[in-house]
Formats: structure tokens, C-alpha cells, sequence
């Protein structure tokens, strides 16, 4: 099976970025890209290990962004080109978009339980709260379920 390719998009750099888990990210996915789209959205320097790459055709972009922001179209455009694609995706519309058209799809909530399930942080609660007090909204139910999931306690309000 080829390597597999990750592409996120801007508010995954965000919130990772503003947590301090952007390396999280790198320790879990040997390949990372992001567009020239998602690079101007984020309008930070990236990690050197965050390739930065656009679709060769960019009409798939440009169809997508008849529904969706630039970055999120982007970022599906790229992953038809990527074999063995998996997109970061958090906005509810672009995650359906991927969905239909066949993609694997997780969000930054995704990659940080999954970096606690592979021991790459060893706790998550911390990581959720931190992203809550930097204004990424969580739902209550959606904290419970990973907390729980993650074999952690939750007796400490959030």
C-alpha cells in the first residue's frame, strides 16, 4: 500500500498552531500537504516538512468552489491527485463534498485522538481544552465521547 498522503486544510494548521501541536501532526503522517490556497489562508511560515503543492488541473477547484471556500475546494482538488489520500477537513459542507466523492476524511479532533491512541500525546483532555479556550468549538457530547473513548477521566468540567 502506498504511503499515505495528508492534506489538511487551514483550520487544522490553526488550531494545531495555537496549541502547540503542530508537530503532532508530523509525528503522525510521514506526508503532509497543504495548497497555495491554504498556505495564504493560513498566513503563517510553515514547518519545512509541510509541503506545499496545487492541483495540476485546477478545474476541479475551481467547480468545487462553487460551494466551498477556496482552501477546502483546494485541498479536495489535490486529493485527487494524491493516491492513498486522507483530508483534514473540519467545515461540515466539505466534509460531506469529500465524503460523496470517495475520500477518506477525519478533522483536527481526528488527528489529535488519533495521536493519543498512537502515543504520540499522552493525554488528550488537555489538547481539548486548550483548542476550547482558543475559541474552536467543540460540543459538549463530542468531548465526553472522545474523553471516554480515550480512556480518560472526565470528572474535571470543561
Amino acid at each position: 500500500m502506498p504511503e499515505t498522503a495528508v492534506i489538511t486544510d487551514t483550520s487544522c494548521l490553526i488550531a494545531l498552531s495555537k496549541t502547540g501541536m503542530m508537530n503532532a501532526l508530523h509525528r503522525m503522517y510521514s506526508a503532509v500537504f497543504v495548497t497555495h490556497e491554504i498556505l495564504e489562508e493560513f498566513g503563517e511560515p510553515l514547518p519545512e516538512w509541510i509541503h506545499v503543492r496545487s492541483a495540476f488541473d485546477s478545474n476541479y477547484s475551481k467547480l468545487l468552489e462553487t460551494t466551498l471556500d477556496a482552501g477546502e475546494a483546494s485541498a479536495i482538488a489535490l486529493a485527487f491527485e494524491l493516491e492513498n489520500a486522507i483530508l483534514i477537513l473540519d467545515d461540515l459542507k466539505a466534509r460531506k463534498e469529500a465524503k460523496r466523492l470517495g475520500f477518506r476524511v477525519t478533522g483536527t479532533l481526528g488527528v489529535l485522538f488519533a495521536a493519543k491512541q498512537r502515543g504520540v500525546i499522552p493525554a488528550l483532555k488537555p489538547h481539548l481544552e486548550t483548542l476550547q479556550a482558543s475559541g474552536f468549538r467543540i460540543a459538549p457530547s463530542i468531548i465526553a465521547e472522545l474523553i471516554a473513548l480515550s480512556g480518560e477521566s472526565s470528572n474535571r468540567a470543561m
